[in-house]
């Protein structure tokens, strides 16, 4: 992976010419030194269901999405083992059926037997990058949204909670925007570039029910504009994540949204 202007694990790379970012952190950011990808070994089965080594949550697909917001509560992680764990909650476009991630979430760790949360953003293949600024604690609202104004991205993520709030902005000129998504991804990477174990988050809530945002679990593209349920049924993806042998955890969603079209659940399986 390459990415220009960059010292990331003691290797000089050089950044692609399709993602355009500030090559310094800011006293409000710092590079994570987790990623988080597209969909991994993604499996359709024809039903409006599929299942990924990393990812679990929903997906849109269409055309030129211009938005996707999303909400959730902050889960906690359970940290009983000495190995260090990881699970991603987040909103994107991008990233289903495309290898670029404009996205924005929070992370629920276990670093050994200790927990730890922040929040960060992504446009993947470059770096993620920490928001320093934001304090996140289990149970924390949280709400977020990806937008496209023809010429750049902007990602901005709120704690609704405390009411912090951070925005930025970049140019991925190779993005096909072609999916909107909510997912509980486990990130990467192992040594061998696999994906990281996931951290017992034990169910996470996404959506309006449980969070009280509203106009959220929303997405926008050439066609359509609504929440998740509002698609077109052959355009929605209910994704469950299955064990690897670098992440063997397992992460299964709820089959069916709530009677608005915006909530829905996921639960860590061992």
């Amino acid at each position: 992976m390459s990415f220009k202007g960059f010292v990331i694990f003691g290797a000089i790379a050089i950044l692609p010419a399709f993602a355009q970012v500030s090559s310094a952190p800011t006293s409000m950011e710092r590079i994570a030194p987790r990623q988080h990808r597209p969909i991994q070994d993604r499996v359709d089965h024809g039903d409006g269901t599929s299942t990924s080594t990393n990812w679990s949550g929903y997906a849109v697909t269409g055309t030129d999405f211009t938005s996707a917001k999303g909400s959730w509560k902050v889960p906690t992680a359970t940290c009983t083992s000495s190995g260090d764990l990881y699970a991603a909650f987040w909103v994107g476009i991008d990233g289903y059926t495309s290898t670029s991630v404009e996205q924005t979430g929070t992370d629920s760790d276990c670093v050994g037997k200790n927990p730890s949360y922040y929040a960060w953003y992504e446009f993947y293949p470059e770096p993620s990058y920490e928001i320093t600024s934001l304090s996140i604690k289990p149970g924390d609202e949280m709400s977020a949204s990806v937008t496209y104004n023809g010429s750049e991205f902007t990602i901005t993520i709120e704690d609704v909670t405390t009411g912090k709030s951070y925005t930025k902005s970049a140019k991925v000129s190779s993005a096909k925007r072609s999916s909107a998504e909510w997912i509980t991804e486990a990130p990467c990477c192992t040594g061998r570039d696999g994906i990281l174990p996931l951290s017992d988050f034990g169910t996470v809530l996404f959506g309006e029910d449980s969070t009280g945002v509203s106009g959220t679990n929303y997405a926008t593209e050439t066609s359509h504009s609504g929440a998740i349920g509002s698609f077109p049924a052959a355009d929605i993806e209910e994704i469950d994540k299955t064990g690897s042998s670098s992440s063997p955890q397992t992460s299964t969603c709820s089959k069916s949204l709530s009677s608005d079209g915006t909530s829905f659940s996921c639960t860590w399986g061992s």
